[in-house]
């Protein structure tokens, strides 16, 4: 590194820079010196999250700020475990780089196939090599947003010849789970709702519906003619009856389609 690098950094080298002063045990910042993978990681998880948040309102100012904050925790992650003799950020930098072009041998290498098949397939190669798990379910992250996990899941079963040969069948799964639900004793209510929210994943993917994205948007729809609702009536919003706060629903759904 020349006297340049150390008076001009580059960015990456700006930011990892603060990262190794936060983390300094004697100077640093006692909140940043505290943390671990374990306490870092739901950081890590809601930074995603905000980034896909900023992204479905299209807001590329927010976009720039929480791609930022998303950057931090890969930089957090890597300070914490070069100080452990783990790995380091251009480790990781590395890492990246030698799978994306292995799993693109039709771009980097001599393939003239490929496409998206050609990926899922070097996954499944990597998968079998690194882990004794030869499930067709290994590695599905226990952390994902769980609609997001049992899509997956479903996915990976499909693959394997494990799936509905259409539509008609998983939509036929919905109404035997509210079935089960309506029967089910109370102890078992909560269960018999968890299936009933995997046959509507497995039917939305049947739909080619990405049902995390279906949900955002309905969230969205609430929060938005809820507040409009909220705005029409003013302070006394709480005090309405349950007909009066429907008749409401009603105008800001109107008012949403003219």
């Amino acid at each position: 590194m020349t006297s340049s690098d150390l008076t001009n950094p580059s960015p990456i080298d700006r930011l990892r820079g603060i990262m190794s002063r936060l983390r300094d045990p004697v100077s640093g910042c006692e909140w940043d010196v505290a943390q671990t993978f374990a306490t870092i990681a739901p950081y890590t998880i809601e930074e995603a999250h905000e980034v896909a948040d900023a992204v479905a309102r299209n807001n590329m100012a927010d976009l720039k700020d929480e791609l930022g904050d998303l950057l931090l925790q890969v930089v957090f992650h890597a300070r914490i475990a070069e100080e452990s003799g783990q790995f380091d950020f251009d480790a990781i930098t590395h890492a990246i780089s030698d799978k994306m072009e292995r799993r693109h041998p039709h771009i980097f290498g001599a393939r003239t196939d490929g496409g998206h098949h050609l990926w899922e397939q070097i996954k499944a190669e990597e998968r079998a090599a690194k882990s004794s798990d030869d499930s067709a379910l290994a590695g599905v992250a226990l952390a994902l947003p769980a609609l997001l996990r049992a899509e997956k899941l479903q996915k990976r079963a499909a693959r394997v010849g494990f799936d509905w040969p259409d539509a008609s069948g998983a939509r036929a799964k919905i109404d035997e789970e509210l079935e089960e639900i309506e029967n089910a004793p109370e102890q078992e209510v909560a269960e018999e709702i968890g299936d009933l929210l995997f046959a509507v994943v497995n039917w939305a993917r049947h739909q080619g519906v990405d049902p995390e994205t279906a949900l955002r948007g309905a969230n969205a729809k609430f929060e938005r003619r809820f507040r409009e609702m909220e705005k029409i009536a003013g302070a006394a919003f709480p005090e309405l009856s349950l007909d009066e706060k429907e008749a409401l629903w009603r105008r800001a759904k109107t008012a949403e389609r003219c």
